[in-house]
């Protein structure tokens, strides 16, 4: 079974290195890796290109942003599978990729696998700053706010290529409008990896406090869009999320 893997990036000098050598160092051998770059000016470009010979297809230039380049690179996915690696994180350990492939093995009947997570610390230490714990499927809690960690979702490439990819009028919070559109609209089969997939280092452009105000309300058009109570889910998601902070 072939997984597409997406990194997307711009001005990330600093974490790339390490977000792709976490993607190369999986023991998994069928690994399509796709890389790309918004025209970076800050050495990001020279830093990918030391990996060239070991990422399957790689792209550089302007976008409209972070949604724009993750469409990108789904449409150049060809796996069966197709997961995120954003240029701030790394996968949990080098064998986490086997294990989402054996999870769609083992339930082949599901349209996709999600798990948990870990935001760390951006410094040496690495401390767990929040515990992301996903927890069992269940179609309700998606009415009150719940929704799987988005980096640690793998969707087959048949249900990407029927359902679409990022609505792109969202520019902040539009991996909350795709899990909705595929999970409450669709209802598509998921399936829960009781394993940590991803460490999410805080400060990256998914982590930074100074955007969470517009995210929030950026989730309240989304869930008002999807004919759900927007004040309910997005205070209770915020609610769980404070939650997670406390008891890391």
């Amino acid at each position: 079974m072939k997984i597409s893997i997406i990194t997307i990036c711009y001005n990330r000098s600093a974490t790339i290195a390490k977000a792709i050598e976490s993607v190369l160092n999986q023991d998994y051998p069928n690994i399509e890796y796709i890389v790309i770059d918004g025209n970076s000016t800050d050495g990001t470009q020279s830093i990918i290109e030391r990996y060239l010979g070991e990422i399957s297809t790689y792209i550089s230039e302007p976008d409209q942003g972070m949604y724009d380049a993750l469409n990108k690179g789904l449409q150049l996915a060809t796996g069966d599978i197709v997961g995120l690696m954003h240029s701030d994180d790394e996968f949990y350990d080098t064998t986490t990729v086997s294990k989402i492939v054996a999870a769609f093995a083992a339930t082949p009947n599901t349209d996709g696998v999600y798990g948990d997570g870990v935001y760390i610390s951006n410094d040496a230490e690495e401390k767990v700053v929040r515990n992301r714990i996903g927890g069992a499927y269940d179609f309700d809690k998606l009415k009150s706010g719940w929704l799987p960690l988005h980096p640690t979702v793998y969707i087959k490439k048949s249900v990407l290529e029927k359902l679409g990819y990022y609505d792109l009028s969202f520019k902040i919070a539009s991996d909350t409008e795709f899990l909705l559109r595929y999970l409450y609209k669709h209802k598509i089969k998921m399936a829960y990896l009781n394993t940590y997939i991803v460490k999410m280092r805080m400060g990256g452009l998914s982590t930074s406090y100074k955007r969470a105000f517009e995210v929030l309300l950026e989730d309240y058009a989304i869930y008002k869009y999807h004919a759900l109570s927007p004040l309910k889910a997005v205070l209770s998601k915020k609610t769980r999320a404070l939650l997670q902070y406390l008891r890391k």
